[in-house]
């Protein structure tokens, strides 16, 4: 095999190319959910899920096996050794009341605090497998009309004002497959890790609504403080961004031990659908290293690289590559300045920022904008930036001399339309 590398030089792992996906036997004793009085008759079983989980845990763990029916619950906490299947034609849907989601202490928003669990939880875990080839279901749709109602009585509310659950959220673990699934209809995110490492989603579809009513901010891969993450072979489309960086925010994040870099991360193989950012660095990131995405289509993304930059958060940006990229996005690339919920918390000065090492490379994409991106030198410093083989049809061009230092354009062909 062909040596290769990320970015800054350090080989890539062989673990990057094992795509293997666990059978079902080899995920431990079946624990078969009809077997144990859950039933698909419309109630919500977070009880006796929850009492089956703990079993298999305390018998020294298995998996949990959906069989086809719909099966509603509310925040589920799976546990070391437990892991879940969904057989094609089973669903796992979520609660659409918030009470069936208790407080407590979470990760969500660059920010740890007292907030709602996801529907799928697992924290500390080593070995977790979710797969299958059935759907989780956020049943999302109450909570997306709540938000824009709310919205309209107060258009200063956030993200966490109309209370709703993740999909997913994965904390403090490793080696973790989440492989073959529809994961749809999230209330909030869709899918979140935090502080974990060797993740992998693979033949995944992660699907939310741009219509007719908007899901709002249910990216569909949110990465938080993670090391060696895979995406490869994932279709996604949702109303928002596809795969996120976050890592904190605020003032001093930089310094708070909840927060941290997300390195050595790869994109790959995938096909997006509608979205607002195929990968963006931020709104809640600090540090982000070593990050590739690459062999992707885009069919109406509205922004290919997205970085996103805080003034009230330092931030670093560095050896990011996108690579082997066809379709169809409003910016090509999106580098503005990123005010939403600003906070300087007290603070007199603004933190710097680095954009740095950023390469795109191999690209025919149609564009509305070519180089959406707004110089700031008291905010944020721009520099050594390569552009390659790289042909865009674009309505505007954009392209500003300066404002990246150590800029290289070698065969670039934007062609007005």
């Amino acid at each position: 095999m062909t040596k290769e590398y990320f970015p800054d030089g350090t080989e890539i792992s062989s673990w990057f190319y094992d795509a293997k996906i666990p059978s079902l036997a080899e995920m431990g004793k079946v624990y078969k959910i009809t077997d144990y009085g859950i039933l698909n008759d419309g109630c919500v079983q977070t009880e006796k899920l929850q009492k089956l989980i703990d079993t298999v845990h305390s018998e020294g763990g298995g998996v949990i096996y959906v069989p086809g029916g719909i099966f509603k619950t509310g925040a589920l906490f799976f546990k070391q050794g437990v892991n879940l299947y969904i057989e094609k034609g089973g669903v796992l849907m979520g609660s659409d009341d918030i009470s069936d989601y208790p407080l407590t202490e979470t990760r969500i928003e660059g920010e740890s605090c007292i907030y709602y669990p996801a529907l799928i939880n697992a924290d500390n875990v080593d070995g977790f497998v979710i797969s299958g080839e059935g759907v989780i279901d956020g049943n999302g749709l109450k909570s997306w009309k709540a938000f824009w109602q709310r919205l309209k009585w107060n258009p200063k509310a956030t993200n966490k004002d109309e209370q709703r659950p993740r999909l997913l959220f994965i904390s403090n673990s490793k080696n973790v497959i989440i492989s073959n699934l529809t994961l749809q209809n999230s209330h909030f995110w869709t899918t979140h890790i935090y502080k974990c490492s060797f993740v992998k989603y693979l033949n995944l579809r992660i699907f939310s609504p741009a219509a007719p009513v908007k899901a709002p901010s249910t990216d569909a891969i949110d990465i938080d403080v993670c090391t060696d993450v895979l995406v490869k072979n994932c279709y996604m489309e949702v109303n928002d961004d596809s795969v996120v960086l976050k890592g904190g925010k605020g003032p001093w994040a930089d310094e708070a031990p909840e927060n941290g870099s997300n390195e050595r991360i790869i994109v790959e193989d995938s096909e997006y659908g509608f979205c607002h950012g195929c990968l963006t660095c931020g709104s809640e990131s600090v540090h982000n290293r070593n990050i590739i995405l690459r062999r992707v289509k885009v069919r109406r993304g509205n922004n290919l690289l997205w970085l996103k930059m805080r003034p009230d958060t330092p931030q670093k940006y560095e050896y990011i590559r996108v690579e082997d990229i066809e379709g169809r996005v409003s910016s090509f690339i999106n580098i503005n300045p990123w005010t939403q919920f600003f906070d300087l918390k007290g603070r007199s000065d603004i933190p710097l920022s680095y954009a740095e090492n950023i390469t795109m490379k191999n690209i025919d994409i149609d564009c509305d904008i070519y180089f959406n991106v707004k110089g700031d030198e008291s905010q944020y410093h721009l520099s050594d930036f390569t552009f390659e083989n790289i042909k865009v049809r674009a309505k505007e061009d954009r392209f500003a001399e300066g404002v990246v230092k150590n800029m290289k354009c070698i065969d670039v062909n934007v062609e007005l339309k």
